[in-house]
């Protein structure tokens, strides 16, 4: 009875702990199961892919990757089974488990007596369905094997899809030969000649292009690429190898090891170039390799212009810099370069930081950002920096844009030394202490958490009275000396001391006049010897009491001075009141305001002596304008160019096989020689050249064989060498008979 009582862990619920471990494991084991049993397929069929096409090895590695993420990510919830997450999913499962899964995993100790006596009722349930055969969550595995069954018939037709040719498997060019001069009698062998040309253009590493064979004997190709001729003859006993005339060169083909009567040549092309093959007396026509360059990457800056002003007040300290970079095989890296200017004269410090920026690179085009936070690279008001941005390309080659220059405007800048007495200085040196309320009003707010409610008060009242004192100091150039505080009149006005007499002296109230001012003249003995005088200077005199003539200011000036002033009342108000967030923008304003005042009235005075002219850099640096900045060309009376003997020598042969004279086989030199004139201009233009020069071949060998030349042959070689003439120069055309009387007349006037 005392054990029914006070019941104690037994070996059943040891028991029944490990078992909820190992459904668990075995849990977790088929959800596996369910996701890889899909992706081994999928690996699988991406392989076969590979090795079908390896042309798409680059995309496919890119699925594989992300078929890795996606399984990473679907097999890691399951390492949080274990027995505490696989209990609920059991009494879910069982009903007999009366919910009550997780009270074998709490310590015996720390239960109550129902719960202990639950407790081990659980565990011989648990045990009673461990003898069924019953413990285990269901697992579907329907998906899995649909999606592993689709994969492998996937594969299943990728393998027994016939693999495509590789495209880098040489191809046959067709390539015309000139007919052989010796006719070939019956039952004789037919003469040596060329059956098969093929072409295997590789093109450089860096690239990373895949070989290609074209399909015309023209064509196209990447510097530095291999290029590949491969021939085969016929009847070749006894004749020498094939030539190939590349250029200026001759190479002799070198038989291919292992195949009978093929012969080859490698060359890496770095300039465009004409070739033909020779053989057994026979020539085939010139045909063009375009050779591709590879250029220079192109960097272009969007975004910011190429002087930027960072204003001091109102703006962000921060220049966002926006860029395109292009290159026609890709990029392998950019950068940012920045040099900080701090100090000024001889103090300046030069400080270089450089920003990575290749991580926005992909593929031959990209576009480059960047933010330049002033604060953060170490500048403050007055300093400025220099960016430029460089790239380089899979070849090497670097390319850099010019230099931007960005700059923080300064407002505390102080007058120099030349600019104290150049002129009448009417802005007084406390134009600066509106900056300074600036400053302390910022720091009382980053101190207000702080601070109890008294002495913020206190503190800002006093801020108050500083912007008070600075904008009585500025009604001084306005006239209001009068004012010596708020709604205060001042101590010596007439109205301070007696409200009833005129602010100012005049003949009908002469005797309440109490000012300091001098009485008026009551007698011609008793005036002043300098009345006259002063009644000539008086409009002017500088009235301090005055509003109108208090000043020499301009009325532009004056208008900003008193939107200043009001500005002033504004934060003043706020200031006493305690609302300094809502008297920043009041003071912000009045020391921009300032600021115009100050640049207005400055007068300069042009030094005595020398003042060099400015150079060209400083007037036109970063400007755009480029007028003026070519380079210098010097003219020289040369020679007349050639006539082209040789062209012209063509060209009279061509005229007169047209007016039908006979032609001699000593003629061919003439073609021959107006041919390597026509074949160096092909290099430029091959498209309109290269035909005139495959019918000049035939003109030539018709013309040693003494065969007549055909007129569909001699018309396009016509204009070729025509438009390879050099123009004609301007012959001066007679003067017209007027201009000969006119001349005649003054010549009789001077007489």
């Amino acid at each position: 009875m005392s054990q029914a009582i006070h019941p104690s862990p037994t070996a059943d619920v040891a028991q029944a702990r490990q078992q909820l471990r190992v459904v668990a494991r075995r849990y977790a084991g088929r959800r596996a199961a369910a996701v890889l049993f899909p992706a081994l397929a999928g690996a699988a069929l991406l392989g076969l892919l590979a090795w079908r096409w390896p042309v798409a090895q680059p995309g496919l590695v890119a699925g594989a990757v992300l078929g890795l993420m996606a399984l990473c990510l679907l097999l890691w919830p399951l390492r949080e089974v274990s027995s505490a997450t696989i209990g609920p999913r059991l009494d879910r499962q069982f009903t007999e488990l009366e919910d009550s899964t997780g009270l074998l995993l709490q310590d015996h100790e720390d239960l109550n007596l129902l719960e202990q006596l639950q407790q081990q009722r659980v565990a011989h349930k648990l045990d009673d369905l461990q003898a069924a055969d019953r413990l285990s969550l269901p697992v579907d595995f329907r998906r899995a094997l649909w999606l592993t069954a689709l994969l492998l018939a996937v594969g299943a037709a990728v393998w027994v899809w016939p693999r495509p040719q590789s495209a880098s498997k040489p191809g046959g060019v067709p390539v015309h030969f000139s007919p052989t001069n010796k006719p070939t009698k019956p039952g004789q062998p037919a003469p040596p000649r060329i059956s098969a040309t093929t072409l295997l253009v590789t093109p450089p590493a860096y690239i990373r292009l895949a070989a290609f064979a074209p399909a015309q004997a023209s064509f196209q190709c990447p510097q530095e690429a291999r290029v590949r001729w491969q021939v085969r003859v016929s009847n070749g006993a006894g004749q020498p190898a094939p030539v190939l005339e590349l250029g200026t060169q001759r190479l002799s083909l070198r038989p291919v090891p292992g195949q009978t009567g093929a012969f080859f040549t490698e060359q890496i092309l770095t300039t465009s170039v004409l070739y033909r093959l020779r053989y057994a007396g026979t020539v085939s026509d010139d045909y063009a390799i375009d050779v591709r360059p590879d250029l220079a990457p192109v960097l272009r800056i969007v975004t910011p212009k190429a002087y930027t002003l960072v204003a001091a007040l109102g703006q962000r300290p921060e220049v966002p810099i926006r860029a395109t970079a292009r290159d026609d095989y890709g990029l392998t890296r950019a950068e940012l370069v920045i040099t900080v200017a701090q100090g000024q004269g001889e103090a300046v410090k030069f400080r270089e930081l450089r920003r990575d920026l290749s991580g926005g690179l992909n593929g031959s085009q990209a576009n480059l950002g960047s933010v330049l936070n002033l604060p953060k690279l170490g500048l403050t008001y007055g300093d400025e920096l220099y960016f430029y941005l460089s790239a380089r390309d899979n070849h090497g080659h670097t390319t850099r844009t010019d230099s931007y220059l960005v700059q923080w405007q300064d407002t505390a800048v102080a007058d120099s030394a030349p600019d104290l007495g150049m002129g009448v200085k009417v802005a007084p040196a406390y134009f600066r202490s509106q900056r300074q309320i600036i400053i302390d009003t910022d720091k009382l707010l980053a101190e207000k958490p702080k601070l109890d409610a008294a002495t913020f008060a206190s503190r800002a009242n006093a801020l108050g009275f500083d912007q008070q004192s600075l904008r009585l100091r500025y009604g001084k150039f306005l006239g209001e000396e009068s004012e010596a505080g708020i709604g205060a009149p001042a101590p010596h006005s007439p109205i301070a001391e007696d409200e009833d007499a005129p602010a100012s002296p005049t003949a009908e109230a002469p005797e309440h006049d109490d000012h300091d001012h001098a009485a008026p003249p009551v007698s011609s003995a008793k005036a002043s010897p300098t009345a006259a005088t002063d009644a000539l200077m008086d409009p002017y005199i500088h009235k301090h009491d005055d509003a109108e003539t208090a000043d020499f200011l301009e009325p532009a000036v004056k208008t900003k001075l008193h939107a200043v002033l009001d500005q002033m009342w504004a934060a003043e108000l706020r200031l006493r009141t305690g609302q300094l967030t809502a008297a920043r923008p009041y003071e912000y304003r009045a020391l921009r305001l300032l600021k115009e005042v100050q640049q207005q009235t400055r007068v300069f005075v042009k030094k005595a002596g020398f003042t060099p002219p400015p150079m060209p850099e400083a007037t036109l640096r970063l400007t755009g304008e480029l007028a003026g900045a070519t380079v210098p060309h010097h003219q020289q009376m040369l020679p007349a160019p050639n006539p082209q003997p040789a062209v012209r020598a063509a060209l009279r042969w061509l005229a007169a096989a047209d007016q039908g004279q006979p032609s001699r086989p000593a003629d061919a030199a003439v073609l021959d020689q107006a041919g390597a004139v026509l074949a160096g201009a092909a290099l430029s233009r091959p498209s309109f050249y290269l035909p005139a020069l495959r019918a000049l071949r035939e003109l030539s060998q018709a013309v040693r064989a003494g065969r007549p030349t055909l007129a569909t042959s001699r018309a396009p070689v016509a204009r070729a060498l025509t438009d390879l003439l050099a123009a004609p120069a301007p012959t001066p055309a007679p003067p017209p008979a007027a201009d000969r009387l006119a001349r005649r007349y003054f010549q009789e006037l001077a007489r």
